[in-house]
């Protein structure tokens, strides 16, 4: 193994080591490895490394004064990390320092075989680093007994450093740290671990400059754990000797306890058979009273169970009673409910046509309004036109600028007549809009109604003369809706007819009024510029009202989208509503079915029950018939015994009473 590992790393094997491997291997029986006292160089070490990494035969590994490098402990101790046989670790003499320290810490973390190490005349001490390292592996290993830090310049911190790690081992029993420096700081701080760590039993401190009284008082410490671990082990022995004699005396007391129930199962046995022949005929004449009294008390048990059930059927008759009332007043409210909810959705619906009605005449209300604002302006303008005429001879120069200032006018006339025509036109849309929309809804609550009515029909008839008042008041009050709607179309088109008539009217009288203005206005030049500045103000007037206008139909609009929305809210309640009243319908369905079938199985149990009821009664009557037959059987036998018993009597003191001499007498 050793010659293949060097022949893989291309070195050459060490004769040193040949021979030790040659020895062992003619040696079966010989389990030590040592290379004392001989130079390995750093090939070398890496082998050994390499070869101790899964050896199984070395127990006893000794490297003493074989002046390795750094860089070779650190390879062999980093081999026997994952080795798991060997105990015996020996580097004496190494000149080991700060890296191996690190290396040797690493080693007794990982490492859980070793119990023993041997780093006598090494250099350990010098830095603390890596002696930390080391007392940190140190306390973490629970396999070390036994530890030699001889002559490794240990000064007073690493005295410390080694007593906060024996502070944490509870597995070393022996530590050597002779001709070291420890002083006397750590040598308090020894003595403080002791009174934690009871498993050092040898504690060897000569040469480290430590008080003669300190070092009484950790020998003391180190005696008394050498009486704990006398004290437990003689503790252990007398342990053991109690459990054997403890199991002795259970031994025999098992043995008494046996022959003892021999013994009573003997007389138990004596007792049985002289009992037996007792019993018997004691058992005869109690298993006929048994028979007969197991018959009674079945026929007990019978009746009692009977007693019992009907108890229960009783019980579950007046439970459904309960279920039934309690489903009638649920129905009861369920009808109040829907009642309420009927008329609070008349009374929202009613609140709600009375709402738009009032928008309605108020729109209607200002339109007028307008309207009549605009026939002043009209009159207004009509007036200024007749000055206009009287003034036309007199501004026959400004004739043309008149001319083309009348037909703009004429055309902004025009524009608004077309505006207000499509107002109009817009706002009867609307209202026919409006009108179907509004027939629409109540048809389709008609139709809801009708819906429900059916079906609501089949559970009460005072639901039925309920829905047929609403159905009456819907119907009228739809008949009066479409009545004021066409009542407000007669009225809307009769306005728009005589406003149409007016206008055309207006035109006319224009035209003429526009062919005599041409004949006046050469008379009428000083008056123009006046005209002309009051025209003026009227179109900006004019202006002014087409804003109002438009601001009222933007108003008019928004209106009309908020009734909107507030009839589809109506309409998504009333479907909610709907569905709830369907679901409410189907569990009340639901109910009366579960109701008739408890009735129906309540029936049947009762006819079971009677009917055994009467089957039982029958039995109870035969048996006790048959009771009375024995019990006077039980006295007639008991009659024929006395009178056999007293002839027995009256023999034997007949017999008694006869002298020994009597011919009849005894003999």
């Amino acid at each position: 193994m050793y010659i293949r590992i060097c022949q893989e790393k291309g070195s050459e094997p060490q004769d040193s080591v040949l021979r030790e491997l040659q020895e062992h291997r003619d040696t079966s029986t010989r389990q030590r490895l040592d290379v004392s006292t001989q130079t390995l160089s750093l090939e070398s070490c890496q082998v050994l490394g390499l070869l101790l990494e899964n050896d199984v035969t070395f127990t006893h590994v000794i490297l003493s004064d074989c002046m390795l490098n750094e860089e070779g402990a650190k390879l062999i101790l980093q081999g026997l990390r994952s080795n798991s046989v060997v105990k015996y670790l020996d580097m004496k003499g190494n000149n080991l320092r700060g890296d191996s320290a690190e290396a040797l810490g690493k080693l007794l973390r990982q490492n859980s075989s070793i119990t023993s190490l041997i780093l006598e005349w090494n250099n350990l001490g010098m830095w603390e680093e890596g002696f930390s390292m080391f007392c940190d592996g140190l306390s973490c290993n629970q396999t070390l007994q036994k530890l030699d830090l001889r002559n490794n310049q240990i000064n007073h911190k690493g005295g410390e450093e080694l007593s906060t790690a024996l502070k944490r081992n509870f597995t070393l029993q022996e530590i050597d740290l002779r001709w070291n420096n420890i002083g006397l700081l750590g040598g308090r701080a020894i003595l403080n671990c002791l009174q934690n760590n009871r498993s050092i039993m040898k504690m060897e401190l000569s040469g480290n400059n430590i008080p003669s009284d300190i070092l009484k008082t950790i020998e003391q410490g180190v005696d008394h754990n050498q009486d704990r671990l006398t004290v437990r082990k003689d503790h252990v022995n007398q342990r053991q000797i109690l459990t054997k004699e403890v199991q002795n005396l259970k031994q025999e007391k098992n043995k008494q306890f046996l022959d003892l129930m021999g013994t009573i199962d003997k007389q138990k046995e004596e007792m049985c058979r002289s009992t037996r022949t007792t019993t018997l005929q004691i058992g005869k004449l109690q298993e006929a009273l048994e028979d007969r009294k197991s018959v009674v008390n079945s026929l007990t048990t019978k009746l009692h169970m009977a007693d019992a059930a009907l108890t229960l059927s009783q019980q579950k008759a007046q439970d459904l009673e309960l279920i039934l009332t309690q489903t009638k007043r649920d129905g009861a409210n369920l009808r109040e409910q829907l009642a309420k909810e009927l008329r609070k959705d008349k009374e929202e619906f009613a609140t709600r046509e009375l709402r738009l009605r009032q928008e309605l005449a108020a729109a209607n209300e200002k339109t007028l309004v307008y309207r009549s604002k605009v026939e002043e302006l009209e009159r207004k303008g009509s007036g200024q036109q007749e000055q206009l005429f009287e003034l036309k001879q007199e501004l026959t120069n400004t004739s043309a600028e008149l001319k083309l200032r009348a037909i703009q006018a004429e055309e902004r006339l025009e524009a608004e007549k077309k505006r207000f025509r499509q107002a109009q036109d817009d706002a009867s849309v609307l209202r026919q809009k409006e009108s179907e929309h509004m027939t629409r809804h109540l048809e389709d609550n008609e139709r809801a109604a009708q819906e429900r009515i059916q079906r609501i029909e089949a559970t009460k008839l005072a639901l039925e003369e309920e829905l047929n008042r609403m159905k009456m008041t819907l119907a009228n009050e739809r008949a009066q809706t479409e009545e004021e709607i066409q009542k407000a179309r007669s009225a809307a088109q009769q306005e728009e007819h005589q406003h149409s008539t007016v206008l055309q009217d207006k035109i006319r009288t224009l035209t003429q009024s526009r062919d005599q203005s041409q004949a006046q206005v050469l008379q009428q030049k000083q008056l123009a510029g006046e005209l002309q500045a009051q025209n003026n103000q009227l179109g900006l007037e004019i202006e002014g009202l087409k804003r109002r206008i438009d601001g009222l139909q933007q108003e008019i609009s928004k209106k009309d989208q908020e009734r909107l929305t507030e009839v589809t809210k109506v309409r998504v309640e009333l479907q909610e509503q709907i569905g709830h009243l369907e679901a409410e319908l189907t569990t009340q369905e639901g109910f009366k079915e579960k109701i008739s079938a408890l009735e129906r199985q309540q029936k049947a149990q009762a006819n079971t029950h009677r009917e055994t009821l009467l089957d039982k009664e029958s039995e109870i009557s035969s048996l006790m018939e048959k009771l009375r037959l024995k019990d006077a059987e039980i006295l007639r036998m008991r009659d024929q015994e006395a009178q056999r018993a007293s002839l027995l009597q009256s023999a034997v003191l007949n017999y008694i009473s006869t002298p020994l001499g009597s011919p009849g007498g005894r003999t």
